[in-house]
Order: C-alpha cells, then sequence, then structure tokens
C-alpha cells in the first residue's frame, strides 16, 4: 500500500486488511510504503506495526510518487500473490479473499479490479481521465480505460515487473503489458475513510504526461506528421502563387502569409517541445539513479512465510 499523508487511517486499514487476512487462512504481509509523507503516516504505521510481525513498514527518504512507492513494496514483498491496493479504502478490502480465490481456483496470474464507477470525482477530473485513456488506447494499443492499481499479481509476474529496468514507470500499463492470463473483476469505488486526496489539475497532468510519454513514443510521429501536412501546405501555396504570377495577377495576402508564419512557429515549437520531453526521459534513464531509497523499515524481515525461501 503506497501512502503519502495517510496518518489518520493507517491503523484502520491495517485492521480492515488483517481481517480479511485472517479469514481467508493463509500467511500474510501488510506491506506499508510511506511516500516521504509530511504527516505523522510514519509514526502510525510504526505503532501498528509494533505489536503485529504481520505488519511491515518501509519508509522513503522523500517523496519519489506513487509508482515508485508501488514498487518499493512489489520489491520487498516474499508472497506467492502480491495485492496493491490504495490505503485510503476507496479499494475494497473485503475484495482481496475473492482475489485470492480467483487466482487460486482458476489457475491466473492478474486479478485486475475493474472500476464499475468512479466515486464521487467532478465532472471536470472524469472529462480529463477519459481523454488519457483514449489517448493511451489509441498510441499504445492497450485498453486502461477504468482499470485501477487495485490488483492481485502472481509471484512471476511481480519478479518480471521488478526486474524490468526502466525508471519511468507506470503500473497498470506495465501489468497490461506483461501479458498472462488475466482476469477482470468489477468493483465499487468506496468513500475515502479519511484525509483528501493528493492529486490536484497539476499533478494529474503531469501524471498524465509522464506516462504516456514513458508508455509510447508516438508522439514524436506527430512531429513527422507536422513536417508533411506543412510541406503540402508549402506545394500547395507555392503552385497557387506561381500560377497567378503566370496570369500576372497581384500576389496578395500579407495577412496569410504572418498566419502561416505564426502557424509554423508554434508547431515548430510544439515539435522541439515533445522532442525535448523525449531527450529529458532518456537523460533520466541514462542516469540510472535509484527508482527509491528506504531510509528505515520496521518488521521488515521479521516474516517467516512458507514460500519465502523460494
Amino acid at each position: 500500500m503506497p501512502s503519502y499523508n495517510e496518518g489518520t487511517i493507517i491503523s484502520q486499514t491495517a485492521a480492515r486488511i488483517e481481517e480479511v487476512m485472517l479469514n481467508i487462512g493463509c500467511p500474510f504481509q501488510i506491506i506499508f510504503v510511506d511516500d516521504g509523507s509530511r504527516d505523522d503516516t510514519w509514526l502510525q504505521i510504526a505503532l501498528a506495526a509494533q505489536n503485529n510481525p504481520n505488519i511491515i513498514g518501509i519508509k522513503l527518504s522523500k517523496n519519489f510518487g506513487k509508482e515508485s512507492a508501488i514498487l518499493a513494496g512489489l520489491s520487498n514483498a516474499c508472497g506467492d500473490a502480491i495485492v496493491v491496493i490504495d490505503c485510503d479504502l476507496q479499494h475494497p478490502p473485503q475484495l482481496i479473499s475473492t482475489m485470492y480465490q480467483i487466482w487460486t481456483e482458476n489457475n491466473v496470474d492478474v486479478v485486475e479490479g475493474i472500476k464499475e464507477s468512479r466515486g464521487n470525482e467532478s465532472k471536470i477530473y472524469k472529462l480529463f481521465a477519459n481523454i488519457f485513456y483514449a489517448i493511451i488506447k489509441k498510441i499504445g494499443n492497450v485498453n486502461l480505460r477504468d482499470l485501477s492499481d487495485f490488483q492481485l499479481i502472481d509471484r512471476r509476474v511481480v519478479n518480471i515487473l521488478i526486474s524490468l529496468p526502466e525508471r519511468q514507470r507506470f503500473f497498470r500499463a506495465l501489468s497490461s503489458w506483461t501479458g498472462f492470463k488475466r482476469h477482470k473483476l468489477p468493483f465499487r469505488v468506496e468513500e475515502r475513510q479519511g484525509g483528501h486526496s493528493k492529486w490536484n489539475f497539476y499533478k494529474l497532468f503531469k501524471y498524465a504526461v509522464t506516462n504516456i510519454t514513458s508508455y509510447s513514443t508516438l508522439p514524436l510521429q506527430i512531429v513527422t506528421f507536422f513536417g508533411f501536412a506543412f510541406f503540402a501546405m508549402a506545394i500547395i501555396l507555392g503552385a497557387h502563387t506561381f500560377y497567378q504570377y503566370l496570369v500576372h495577377n497581384a500576389v496578395e495576402g500579407f495577412t496569410t502569409v504572418i498566419l502561416l508564419l505564426l502557424i509554423i512557429g508554434s508547431m515548430l515549437m510544439i515539435s522541439l517541445g515533445l522532442l525535448g520531453l523525449y531527450i529529458a526521459k532518456i537523460y533520466e534513464e541514462i542516469k540510472g539513479r535509484p527508482i527509491f531509497l528506504v531510509e528505515s523499515s520496521v518488521n521488515l524481515k521479521s516474516i517467516n512465510l512458507k514460500n519465502e525461501e523460494r
């Protein structure tokens, strides 16, 4: 569970998930990853883990982002199957038992939580979410609409996700990219049990741009499209001007020329911006810095699961 400023609900979340896991009756870990929270999230995690060896706390050295926090949890989990779930309880913990049953009885590798409803989201948020998923489907040929981070993943898929060398990650897209046998499980997004959403328009926009450019290089092809489009316009305009010259008509259209220069200049700037964005991604990748840094942990090595030796 990636956790960022969720101190008010840590104990409640731990209690609800532990109740579900005890009913399932298999060895389990509950891993909280504190993603550089500014409140008492880490204190609450440490208190929850103090008298409960099933609870593990991992504190990152700063806010690396949700994708890095998910990877930190996956990297330190040692079960045959791992569930990624939000800390705010909007992903219903009671469905973990259903996921576990599907995984054990149907021989699937991934059980994906599919949103039947998106909860109390604003119309603007839903609009931009739909635009984002439409772009991802168009450029990446993968349908992530209504797909969530709420997933049960088999160990062999987790090992693949951990081994991927890329640093710009998009968990949902990478999980879909791996393929394997999958099962979709519909669920309704529940109300937050405490705190408030940490996402705003700027963070969501930055997150969307990062994920689109990390998952596909198709935006770079827009530059080529612009080039051919304006080359065609130049041929047409040149032919028209040459015809006007042949029939001895004055070539007019000073305003048109200015507009064309502005349009072409804008397209060039957009194209350079796209190229710069991808160059920046390459620069981040080749630096090879760690995706996350662990500052401290609680109970990280205290659980002895049956499958820990695998």
